[in-house]
Formats: structure tokens, sequence, C-alpha cells
């Protein structure tokens, strides 16, 4: 199974509407084991993230208003690619691309206040 990361925008009645996926590959967000091998490792949750770690045990749903933190997080993490790669067995810019993925759909979400899915 893969991930995908998609940006979803809250309806006036409460439900979640998703917005059109962009290109092909640009959802991505890793391999079924990257759950816990990467963004819910050990390494992850040593730098603080909070968002991430969720991964290992469930999907991760950002609510609108989390988004900015998570941005941050998303930040975090990339700053930190190179050892996150190495513990996880994954390639370098593997671990970048999927993270570029779900940077952007997050930056996709904050400009129409909308929140972000990782499953």
């Amino acid at each position: 199974m893969t991930l995908l990361v998609h940006t979803y925008v809250r309806g006036r009645s409460g439900e979640d509407h998703f917005l059109e996926d962009p290109e092909h590959g640009l959802t991505l967000a890793g391999f079924e084991s990257s759950r816990t091998k990467l963004w819910g490792s050990p390494p992850v949750r040593e730098l603080g993230a909070r968002f991430f770690p969720e991964l290992a045990t469930a999907n991760l749903c950002v609510d609108p208003e989390d988004v900015p933190a998570f941005l941050a997080e998303c930040g975090l993490l990339r700053d930190h690619i190179a050892e996150l790669a190495a513990h996880s067995g994954y390639a370098d810019d593997y671990v970048a691309a999927r993270l570029a993925n779900i940077t952007a759909a997050a930056e996709r979400a904050q400009d129409v206040d909308g929140g972000v899915i990782v499953w």
C-alpha cells in the first residue's frame, strides 16, 4: 500500500470536501512502511514532532487551525532529511520528495483555510 496526502476544505455543514489532486505522483507520501520507519520513527519523535508520529498508529488529519504548526514541523523535518533517511533506510531524495509533497499539500490547505490528511 501507499500513503497519500490530500488537501480538504470543510463545508458549512461540517462535511469535508477534497480539493482536486495535483499531477500524478505529487500526492505520494511514502510506502505504508513509512508510517513507522520514517514518519513515526524515534528520530522524528526526538526532534519534537507532534503531527508526523501519529502516522505510526493511525491516519494523520491536520485541522485547518493546525496547518501553520504542521508547516513548521515540515520545515523541522526538512532540516534533518539526511538523518531521517539514514535511519529509515530510504534514500535522501525519496524522503525529500515525499516531504515536499506533504509540505505542498499543507501550503495548498493554508491558501484555502483547509486541512491536510495523510492516509
